[in-house]
């Protein structure tokens, strides 16, 4: 289940807001990427836990949906970045768009980011 998620208004201009959630301690060259969704200026400041959203990438594993935390055995604890941003434009990606489409989308756009970190390990 994804997380519940809230955040404050965000800055005058905005015109889309963009969640991107990143594992950077994945043994992999890339950040592995749990989560892409845009379109969600209109969801009232939250999204709830295990929520439904229409505008969804691809996360590390080729989805449309949220990838869970799921580190290696013995691999310690792992860092997971959830980053949103504001832009000053309406996003236009298609639903599917992998990461290198949302960080083409957001150059030159944004207004302002949040960012949270968390961390978990696997027990035992």
């Amino acid at each position: 289940m994804s997380p519940p998620l809230a955040w404050t208004d965000p800055p005058a201009g905005t015109k889309s807001l963009v969640l991107v959630v990143e594992d950077a301690d994945a043994p992999s060259p890339e950040p592995l990427v749990h989560w892409l969704v845009w379109d969600l200026l209109g969801q009232g400041g939250s999204l709830a836990e295990s929520a439904s959203v229409p505008s969804t990438g691809r996360n590390s594993y080729q989805q449309q949906a949220w990838l869970p935390p799921d580190p290696p055995n013995g691999h310690g604890a792992h860092d997971y970045v959830f980053q949103l941003f504001a832009l000053d434009v309406p996003i236009d990606l298609k639903s599917g768009s992998g990461r290198t489409a949302v960080e083409d989308a957001l150059t030159g756009h944004v207004l302002a980011v949040a960012v949270l970190q968390a961390s978990y390990e696997r027990p035992g």
